[in-house]
């Protein structure tokens, strides 16, 4: 969808962007085939010269330079050209306020690997495990994940970061992650009615009363919120093809379900839940 994309050119809204596509100008090859001598007017030669940018960051596969210049609306259409270098991100804490605010556990996943971290085992592996990702795929990330991420560990992350909150926003859907999962059809089965505040006292059991179970209901947890983002992904992607005169050339296949490495224990999710008013 990149080569399709004009509305990162200053300038250039997706209004704009849809008299282009209306006029047949469907691709940065279709400016670059009209002869010089008839792009009349320095707005058109700018174009020219900005699309001859964009394809030289592209053959160098830099994300960021479309994510600088892109309506975080619009960051979905990263996606189809940095697919496979992407990475599914999502993280819970302790439930603190900041400074005293910490991560507890991360997981990630890149479409084919799930990734977990935990506070006190190998939570610092993840900031060596991210640099291989050239763009990261989060719900609200810009938000939480990431200012907490960087502040945790110190360290800055310098992905593109595709934010599905605003993408999703931009289709009419909302209501947080869980919200927007339920209107798309997504089942969280076992951990349905499970929230952050959850997995800050599935935390804290585990602290507590060193229940190996607690920990492994909160993975269970944290690496679906991150593997089901790819599904949000895909289907926001298509739903935004729709938009666009490009939906019979660029729609994804829907991904196959991940097969979470973690159970949740039931047991401890009606305890806990029987324990706290929050789930009456």
């Amino acid at each position: 969808m990149l080569r399709n994309t004009f509305c990162h050119i200053p300038g250039i809204g997706t209004k704009s962007e849809l008299n282009l596509w209306a006029q047949g100008i469907l691709s940065w090859d279709d400016i670059m085939k009209i002869p010089l001598r008839e792009l009349f007017g320095t707005k058109n030669y700018f174009l020219r010269y900005r699309l001859l940018e964009s394809s030289d960051h592209l053959a160098d596969r830099d994300p960021n330079y479309f994510a600088d210049l892109l309506p975080a609306s619009e960051l979905w259409r990263l996606y189809g050209e940095f697919r496979s270098v992407s990475a599914y991100l999502d993280i819970e804490t302790n439930g603190l306020a900041a400074p005293n605010n910490a991560i507890t556990t991360i997981a990630m996943y890149d479409g084919r690997t799930v990734f977990h971290y935990v506070k006190g085992r190998n939570l610092d592996r993840f900031v060596e495990d991210i640099r291989q990702y050239k763009v990261i795929v989060t719900y609200n990330g810009k938000s939480f994940d990431v200012p907490v991420i960087e502040n945790h560990f110190g360290i800055k992350l310098h992905q593109a970061h595709i934010d599905l909150r605003y993408v999703l926003k931009s289709l009419g859907y909302s209501g947080g992650l869980k919200g927007c999962e339920k209107k798309m059809g997504i089942d969280r089965k076992e951990l349905d009615g499970m929230d952050g505040y959850f997995a800050v006292l599935l935390w804290k059991d585990f602290i507590a009363n060193r229940n190996g179970m607690a920990l492994q209901t909160l993975l269970s947890y944290n690496v679906l919120d991150a593997a089901n983002l790819e599904m949000l992904m895909v289907m926001a992607y298509n739903l935004k093809l729709k938009e666009t005169p490009f939906f019979d050339t660029h729609a994804l296949k829907l991904p196959l379900p991940v097969k979470n490495p973690f159970e949740p224990d039931l047991e401890t999710i009606a305890r806990i839940m029987g324990e706290n008013d929050r789930y009456f």
